[in-house]
């Protein structure tokens, strides 16, 4: 087979790390579209050396702009790269503008879609992932879920053909990576006891809502770890919120994904409004506060490890979270071969 991966951001990069080794593995041809939706050293190259993976093979370097921009040009230089390299299956993994650009590139073009991480919804049509999801996943050929919930969703929707439950590859790279990461050292100082906190979606970072969320961060009686996004940083500064939120926050560049996740082991607890780190916050058993509405990952609050909270309720559920006992199901993200068992599902489809 010759397989076309189109990545973006560094969600996408972490998903797709075990899937690139496996294929590598393989007798299969497979070339990397990353399309530049996430530029910053911090937030893309890092994981290609930290993994020691292969350079993309095209790098469209889209960057910032609005939705329609982003998904426009990638469609645009996605459609090109298809037609002139005709692969049999194109991926996705997840839910970015780069992703659903990729998919519409492919199915317009009429090849096959693999989507790796199917299924997932917010039931929030404001979240432009939840829009990004639902269009990915209704015109794939092929879905890879990661959870039973995932499933259900997708049966729901009427989707039942070329569904496939193969469990989590962020899951399955935690795994890969648990030795490399306890020798981990860090280059920054931590305290004893900390929480590990990211903040980055749009909604958040509007003036009142950050405004909030400093606010109670600062009030929280243990010091913040906040490895912090381009984006957020460069906002609390236009807002003047930096200095303060140095007062009980300790502010860092965005890290890799095994020191991102030796923070994670350290760590007390987990704030954020991040997908992938309500997950990492599970299954590393750490407390985990999501700063939104709602949650794709509905299974992390059902199994009470995730609770939901509006900026004005952090403190209370920081509290909460941490006097609750919580039992940790490891078998709720599934297996260590998820890899495998794509690239098994893809060969018996070209078949």
């Amino acid at each position: 087979m010759k397989i076309l991966s189109v990545v973006g951001t560094r969600p996408n990069f972490i998903k797709m790390i075990p899937v690139i080794l496996e294929i590598e593995k393989s007798n299969h041809e497979h070339l990397i579209i990353h399309t530049g939706q996430h530029y910053d050293i911090n937030m893309s190259d890092i994981f290609f050396k930290e993994m020691n993976l292969k350079q993309p093979d095209y790098n469209l370097k889209i960057g910032s702009g609005s939705h329609g921009y982003q998904t426009g040009e990638v469609l645009k230089k996605v459609e090109k790269i298809i037609i002139d390299e005709e692969p049999d299956f194109v991926l996705v993994p997840g839910d970015t503008n780069s992703n659903l650009a990729g998919a519409l590139a492919a199915v317009k073009l009429h090849f096959k879609i693999g989507h790796i991480e199917a299924g997932l919804r917010s039931f929030d049509k404001t979240m432009p992932e939840e829009i990004n999801r639902i269009l990915i996943d209704h015109i794939s050929s092929i879905l890879f879920c990661p959870t039973k919930f995932a499933i259900e969703n997708l049966i729901n929707e009427g989707i039942k053909k070329g569904t496939y439950l193969v469990g989590d590859t962020m899951f399955e790279l935690a795994l890969m990576v648990k030795e490399k990461v306890m020798n981990t050292k860090l280059d920054i100082d931590i305290p004893d006891e900390f929480i590990l906190s990211t903040i980055h979606r749009a909604n958040n970072t509007e003036e009142q809502r950050i405004k909030k969320i400093i606010d109670e961060l600062i009030a929280l009686e243990y010091r913040i770890v906040l490895p912090l996004h381009p984006r957020t940083n460069k906002i609390l500064k236009d807002l003047g919120l930096y200095e303060k939120a140095t007062k009980n926050l300790q502010i860092i560049d965005p890290v890799g994904f095994c020191e991102f996740s030796k923070l994670l082991t350290k760590a007390k607890a987990v704030i954020t409004d991040s997908g992938g780190v309500q997950k990492e916050a599970y299954w590393n058993k750490k407390p985990c506060v999501t700063i939104r509405q709602n949650t794709e990952w509905v299974d992390t609050i059902q199994e009470g490890g995730n609770i939901l909270a509006e900026p004005d309720e952090i403190q209370e559920k920081v509290k909460l979270m941490l006097e609750r006992d919580i039992v940790f199901d490891e078998e709720l993200y599934g297996y260590s071969d998820t890899s495998k068992r794509i690239v098994s599902h893809l060969e018996n489809y070209t078949k």
